[in-house]
């Protein structure tokens, strides 16, 4: 079953990147299709990361600026498809998580430089991971993964899952909406420098955790420094 769903994703992968020069945007055009091609394709990167997420959001938030769709049915299909997916691939993992294909692609995310340092500074438990990961790309596959292969409370998986879903949802489709309403006139500009900010503060946010670390661990140093001095 494991090695059907994969597989099927993976064709699924391949039609996609076929359609419309290679980046299966060809989906999502202004019709009623376009929300179940955004579920589909933000359920898909959950489970197999090559799939465009962010990217989905932003392209879709921006046909919303031209009123082609609407940006409350786009926040809504991207975090079902948050949801369902981080779902699917927690049950894969707590199902079947020894089966190769799951532990292949769990190893391979681990082994990313990125994604440790993530989880070396997001250590806070499960409900901290599950939200703060989903706006990591890869650590959101790392965290339902081993979640699932840990057989973490499913009950408050899905919880914290959906609020990390809709927060990220709402989070990315109101920036790109709100940049490409700025660039009317440069939609692809647009989808760009929305994928630049959110990284610029994913790396301001890891840069204030680190900071924050640092400066609590400064004081029982100090302190043990001044108690040995003559």
């Amino acid at each position: 079953m494991i090695v059907g769903v994969l597989g099927a994703l993976a064709l699924a992968a391949a039609a996609l990147y076929a359609i419309d020069n290679g980046d299966g945007f060809g989906l999502i055009d202004g019709d009623g299709g376009s929300y179940f091609a955004v579920f589909f394709l933000v359920f898909a990167d959950a489970i197999i990361p090559i799939f465009p997420g962010e990217t989905t959001l932003s392209a879709a938030s921006t046909l919303a600026v031209q009123g082609t769709l609407e940006l409350g049915a786009v926040m809504v299909a991207g975090a079902l498809g948050a949801i369902v997916g981080d779902s699917t691939l927690y049950w894969i993992a707590r199902k079947g998580g020894s089966h190769h294909a799951v532990a292949d692609r769990l190893e391979r995310a681990n082994e990313n430089p990125k994604i440790r340092t993530a989880f070396a500074y997001l250590d806070r438990g499960a409900p901290y991971l599950l939200v703060a990961g989903r706006f990591v790309p890869g650590m959101r596959f790392a965290v339902s993964a081993t979640l699932g292969l840990a057989r973490y409370p499913y009950k408050t998986f899905l919880l914290w899952s959906a609020i990390g879903g809709i927060a990220w949802s709402i989070y990315t489709c109101g920036l790109a909406y709100l940049i490409g309403t700025a660039l009317a006139d440069f939609p692809l500009a647009s989808i760009v420098i929305s994928g630049f900010i959110t990284t610029a503060v994913l790396a301001a946010l890891f840069f204030l955790e680190r900071h924050h670390r640092r400066t609590n661990a400064a004081p029982p140093a100090a302190a043990e420094g001044a108690s040995v001095a003559p």
